[in-house]
């Protein structure tokens, strides 16, 4: 039997889709509420689920354990509600779940809108166990609890899923500015951190925090930290850090260096996929293009659906006169992101250069209603005035 557990707080939008998708595949739905204000109660009941009421205990550890408690089945599957499970992923989970030494199967997570990480890899599905239990007040999970257990009971196996199992949309940018997530993931991280000095998973989370908001000198400062305290088999830890650290330290071979310790680790290739990136932007720069365009191709090979990659192998083919590659990976770019002025731009451009002068006008005339519509006017004028001196917009 498998139990769907989640704990959850004003999801009314979102919820049905998650519980939708694992209709079929769960033989039970617990959710508990801790305190909705909107009609998230209400959808659960109606969709199946046994819900539940439980205060806000002011952490995300002990609200799942309570979760937890409630479920009766053989096997656990946790789910926030802007999560949902694949279709393509049930028969492999399943036949995992038959294994009777398998005690976790960690799900690979599709993270929407997310430009470096674009899957992460989550301990989501397992044994129902008395020592399985959530810790951590930032991203709450069962590892720590999971590592202990495997040092009694060493008979057991944690597997993985190469199937990716689930899409995650809960760190789009604009879903984060609109719910003020952001501001309390800071605050959960701060209390991580406090609670666990120099843990490597709290260094990573709020070092990486710290570079993109601004303060570099203190989110290096807890990345080296953690780098030098993690573990030898924390491995998607050690890479997280070494990541955001080559972030940080910007252009130039010590982030090259970090970038390739990172792809030395030996995880699953799509979890690595943000260092591939980098590091292939990097050395377009430095001008090594066949090893950017290997690593580029790469990504989009690994995730297809990633924007960013598809404009950057195009960056790159267009450097090494390649243009019917640069224009078929600029398309593809836009297709999946039709709002990208730059592909826009370098569409028009490497259409220009390939002769097609009707197809450069009307990619230099949509680049410049991106960009006026993005809030751009002065880009706009100046790109209007530099592909106006190439081709006559006004035909």
């Amino acid at each position: 039997m498998l139990s769907l557990s989640m704990i959850v707080r004003n999801e009314a939008e979102r919820l049905e889709r998650c519980l939708a998708s694992v209709a079929g595949f769960v033989d039970e739905m617990v959710v508990v509420d801790t305190g909705s204000e909107d009609g998230t109660a209400a959808i659960a009941a109606r969709c199946g689920a046994s819900v539940h009421h439980l205060d806000w205990p002011g952490d995300f550890a002990p609200a799942r354990n309570h979760a937890l408690d409630l479920v009766r089945g053989d096997w656990v599957l946790v789910l926030d509600a802007d999560e949902w499970l694949r279709a393509e992923a049930c028969a492999p989970l399943r036949a995992l779940m038959e294994q009777p030494e398998v005690l976790v199967i960690n799900l690979l997570r599709q993270e929407v809108g997310a430009a470096q990480s674009p899957f992460s890899s989550v301990s989501r599905l397992f044994r129902r166990h008395a020592a399985i239990r959530w810790s951590r007040r930032y991203h709450a999970m069962v590892d720590d609890s999971v590592a202990s257990l495997l040092e009694q009971e060493p008979h057991w196996q944690v597997l993985a899923c190469g199937e990716p199992a689930l899409v995650h949309e809960g760190y789009r940018p604009d879903l984060l500015a609109a719910s003020g997530k952001a501001a309390r993931l800071r605050q959960a991280m701060e209390a991580e951190l406090a609670a666990r000095p120099g843990d490597p998973y709290a260094c990573a989370k709020l070092g990486a925090l710290e570079v993109s908001q601004g303060d570099p000198a203190r989110g290096i400062a807890l990345l080296e930290e953690g780098l030098a305290r993690v573990g030898a088999g924390a491995l998607a830890e050690r890479y997280e850090l070494l990541l955001h650290l080559a972030i940080a330290r910007g252009p130039g071979e010590p982030a090259a260096a970090l970038y390739r310790q990172a792809l030395e680790l030996p995880l699953e290739e799509r979890l690595s996929l943000g260092a591939r990136l980098n590091l292939g932007a990097l050395l377009l720069r430095q001008g090594d293009l066949e090893e950017a365009a290997a690593l580029t191709a790469a990504v989009t090979r690994l995730c297809p659906e990633l924007p960013l990659a598809w404009f950057n192998l195009g960056l790159i083919e267009r450097q090494r006169g390649r243009l019917l590659e640069a224009i078929d990976a600029y398309r593809r770019a836009l297709r999946l992101a039709p709002e990208h002025a730059d592909a826009q731009r370098n569409l028009a451009a490497a259409l220009l250069l390939a002769g097609d002068i009707p197809g450069a006008r009307d990619g230099f005339r949509r680049a410049i209603a991106l960009l006026e519509a993005q809030g751009e006017p002065q880009q706009a004028r100046e790109l209007a005035h530099r592909a106006g001196a190439l081709v006559r917009l006004d035909a």
